[in-house]
């Protein structure tokens, strides 16, 4: 099994990150108001910038690949476009800020670039997700809202691959596909699984959380013809809108809030429960594959784990258990070192590299533990992991 990268960034937590189109440079927030750009220098990370424009803590960012844009949103209800620009004074190159015009009044609380890199997605806590493309007469970013029918914060959005339609979840209990069609920006799209005219603002599908649970994230997969979304029920539903066809995975573990598809047939999702997880299927069904946390291999201290993962196999959580179930009482837990590499909530997982075919190959990891992990995804492990349909 291939061993993952693991780099201890900071002692405070990873509240997001995202990496440029090649690589070798690192974007990412320590839960305040800077977004501190690494480099990559021989096998670890250091500091050659900081974006210092935003007076609340960071909630998002995203890299465009190609323009090589660094879009952020922050609690203080703005996001920022930044661009490299070369300094005369000094000759070297310098991040410079762009103004969003996002018009809402709540914190913003997830950003993402379309696939075309023209325009992005900014979610916010005012029920209201903001489409913002680029006014070149005046040099800043506008926005369009989609609002209805959203009752609640915005928590994560993703793009389709035709650069028209956004999946979007809520703490409203809901994920929805809506039509972010701009005309002045977009090219008629041509008709997909998720129907055929698409105005602005137009609702494509509406699907509720199986018990209730806030949706913590959505993903589309690589074609776009499925959808996926993370519930804090503890569940993971898969939605193919032509049949229409819906599963649901109720897990055993704690909730997931952040996703990321891999192939067609595989998604990789994480979150409380410390440890990245794989899910594979189709439509004829979904099941659990395993995670990419290597639940049997050795520990640190030589000794081997056993049993699940995460937050739910520790000393102290045990000692409790063996309290309830046996009637053993401990008088000191000292070990409360966690069986996973991240030792606290994972809040992002992102596509890092791409293989043959286009599926992606590596994922990078962030968290509250203040690592981030770059996972190759073939590396499949089911120690450990029980899952049910």
């Amino acid at each position: 099994m291939a061993t993952p990268q693991v780099f201890s960034i900071a002692q405070a937590p990873i509240t997001c990150h995202a990496f440029n189109g090649d690589r070798t440079h690192l974007a990412l927030s320590l839960n305040d108001t800077k977004v501190d750009i690494y480099t990559k220098q021989g096998k670890g990370w250091q500091v050659t910038d900081t974006l210092s424009e935003h007076d609340r803590t960071i909630t998002s960012i995203d890299w465009a690949p190609i323009t090589n844009r660094i879009v952020t949103a922050s609690q203080d209800r703005n996001a920022y476009v930044w661009s490299q620009f070369l300094d005369p004074d000094t000759g070297r190159m310098v991040w410079k800020p762009t103004l969003v015009l996002l018009r809402i009044n709540r914190a913003a609380t997830f950003v993402r670039w379309s696939p075309n890199e023209d325009k992005f997605a900014v979610a916010s806590g005012a029920r209201t997700i903001a489409i913002c493309s680029f006014d070149p007469e005046n040099n800043w970013w506008v926005a369009r809202h989609l609002k209805k029918p959203i009752r609640s914060t915005v928590l994560s959005v993703d793009w389709h691959p035709n650069n028209v339609l956004l999946a979007a979840g809520s703490a409203d209990t809901k994920a929805r596909v809506f039509s972010a069609y701009i005309k002045d920006v977009d090219k008629r799209p041509v008709p997909t699984a998720w129907g055929e005219k698409l105005p602005f603002n137009t609702v494509c599908g509406e699907y509720a959380s199986p018990a209730g649970g806030w949706v913590h994230a959505v993903g589309f997969s690589p074609s776009g013809d499925t959808l996926a979304f993370a519930s804090h029920d503890s569940s993971i539903t898969i939605v193919y809108p032509g049949g229409p066809t819906i599963y649901t995975i109720r897990s055993q573990s704690l909730p997931y809030v952040t996703l990321t598809w891999t192939a067609e047939d595989t998604l990789v999702t994480a979150g409380y429960d410390c440890n990245p997880v794989v899910y594979s299927g189709g439509l004829d069904g979904w099941s659990l594959a395993g995670t990419l946390d290597d639940t049997v291999g050795a520990t640190k201290t030589g000794g081997t784990r056993t049993g699940t993962v995460g937050r739910l196999n520790t000393a102290a959580f045990n000692a409790f258990r063996n309290a309830d179930t046996r009637g053993h009482t401990a008088e000191t837990v000292t070990d409360t070192e966690l069986h996973t590499i991240h030792q606290n909530t994972i809040t992002s997982v992102r596509p890092y590299e791409k293989g043959a075919g286009g599926t992606v190959a590596r994922v990078s990891t962030s968290g509250v533990d203040g690592k981030l992990v770059i996972w190759n995804v073939s590396a499949v492990s089911a120690g450990g992991l029980t899952g049910r349909l």
